[in-house]
């Protein structure tokens, strides 16, 4: 019988028996999870695979492609749809690209994604980002998730003032369409 916390994971752990590996947690004895996907070294990619990572070669001036992007590999309509999209959003716009990489780690802390916490946080670095402005960052980033959580659970309802028209950017106003 399994007690204390982690009962659904060594719940799981039998399930799963030889087809996994073993880890120390600190909750109690030892538990069993599924192992990560390793990539393999010698794929020749396809075609389509290989004129998409020389694209993003060649887009951010890299000689190879990071894991992120070998791991989409698997699935050339999925890595070639991803990447454009990736292209698109953080080219030059509106935003200057340490913004849009700034606001790229914010996403990532909140969804929990360490690894494009470590990708993104690299590119903001080169493209200027300070240690005070990521030390600036991540106050802002824990304060919001704080406030957004606790306006969600005491569902707070939108003040009238937050939804006219004049909170909402306009673009060109006053000038003929």
């Amino acid at each position: 019988m399994v007690t204390g916390a982690c009962w659904g994971v060594n719940k799981v752990c039998a399930i799963l028996g030889k087809n996994a590996y073993n880890v120390r947690r600190s909750c109690g004895p030892k538990e069993t999870f599924m192992p990560k996907t390793k990539t393999k070294k010698t794929v020749v990619p396809l075609p389509e695979v290989r004129a998409v990572f020389e694209d993003i070669k060649r887009t951010r001036n890299v000689a190879d492609v990071n894991n992120f992007w070998k791991y989409l590999a698997r699935d050339p309509a999925l890595l070639a749809r991803t990447w454009q999209g990736v292209k698109e959003v953080m080219a030059p716009g509106a935003l200057d690209p340490l913004v849009k990489e700034m606001v790229y780690v914010a996403v990532s802390v909140t969804n929990g994604c360490g690894y494009c916490i470590a990708s993104h946080t690299a590119a903001a670095r080169k493209a200027g980002m300070s240690e005070a402005m990521f030390g600036e960052l991540m106050a802002v980033v824990g304060m919001a998730n704080t406030t957004n959580r606790l306006a969600n659970g005491y569902r707070v309802p939108i003040d009238a003032s937050f939804e006219t028209d004049t909170t909402r950017p306009t673009s060109n106003a006053g000038s003929p369409a």
